[in-house]
C-alpha cells in the first residue's frame, strides 16, 4: 500500500469547484491509476489554510494532470508518495494513536412506504455524529473514549454522479479528530485500508492515525 499527499492550488477555479463536488476529484483520481479499477480511499486535509489530497492506493499514482489541473505547480515536488506498509506493520493491540476521520454519518430512516429500506439521512448534530463513530468502534478494531474524540468540520456537499447530471447526491463530510486505542490489529489494520461507513468514492471514509505528540496536517 502506498500513502500519496498533493497540495492543492485554491486559487486554481477547478480546485474550488472540486472542494464542493468531490465528484471532480474522484474522476481524476481514477484517471491517475491506468488498467483495472481499484478501490482506493482519499480525502481533502486542511490544515493554517493549506488543502491537501491525501490517497490510500495499492498502486503508485502518476498524479502528472492532477498537478495541473488542482495541485501546486511551483515550490517543490508536486506530490509525495511512501509505502504505507511501515505503518501498517506498527499497528498492535492496546497501542494507543491520534487519529483523524472524515466521513458520511448516516441512518437508515424507514417509512410506511418503504418498510424494507428505510431512507439514509446523515446525522447532522456532532452528538449524533459522534454516537455514530463510537458504534461502530468495536466491529473496526478500536476503542475511543466519548471525552476524547471531537468533530472539527461539517460540510455539506451537493454534487451529481455522472456526466448527465440525472443522479444528483447530497451528502454531510464530517471530519473527527481524538485518541483511540486498538482493540483488534488485525480488523483495524483492514480498517486502515477499507476505510469506514459510505462515500468512499467521494472523499469519506479514511481514517488515518499517528503517533501520540505528532500533530495531523
Amino acid at each position: 500500500m502506498y500513502l500519496t499527499r498533493m497540495e492543492l492550488d485554491v486559487n486554481k477555479r477547478d480546485t474550488r469547484k472540486a472542494l464542493i463536488s468531490p465528484n471532480l476529484l474522484h474522476g481524476a483520481i481514477e484517471s491517475s491509476f491506468p488498467g483495472e479499477r481499484e478501490r482506493r480511499l482519499w480525502r481533502i486535509d486542511k490544515f493554517q489554510g493549506r488543502y491537501d489530497l491525501l490517497l490510500l492506493s495499492a498502486r503508485i499514482p502518476e498524479l502528472t494532470k492532477m498537478v495541473k489541473q488542482f495541485g501546486k505547480e511551483e515550490g517543490g515536488p508536486p506530490w509525495q508518495t511512501k509505502s504505507y506498509d511501515t505503518l501498517l506493520e506498527r499497528i498492535h493491540s492496546n497501542r494507543i494513536w491520534q487519529f483523524r476521520l472524515t466521513a458520511n454519518p448516516t441512518k437508515s430512516v424507514k417509512s410506511a412506504e418503504n418498510e424494507k429500506r428505510g431512507a439514509v439521512h446523515a446525522h447532522i448534530t456532532p452528538e449524533h455524529q459522534t454516537q455514530w463513530l463510537l458504534d461502530r468502534c468495536e466491529a473496526h478494531g478500536f476503542f475511543v473514549d466519548p471525552e476524547e474524540v471531537v468533530v472539527i468540520s461539517s460540510q455539506w456537499q451537493r454534487f451529481y454522479k455522472g456526466n448527465e447530471r440525472k443522479h444528483p447526491i447530497t451528502l454531510l463530510s464530517v471530519t473527527f479528530d481524538g485518541i483511540l486505542t486498538v482493540t483488534d490489529e488485525v480488523r483495524f489494520r483492514q480498517t486502515l485500508v477499507e476505510g469506514i461507513g459510505r462515500g468512499k468514492a467521494f472523499g469519506q471514509g479514511m481514517l488515518t492515525v499517528m503517533g501520540l505528540g505528532t500533530a495531523h496536517g
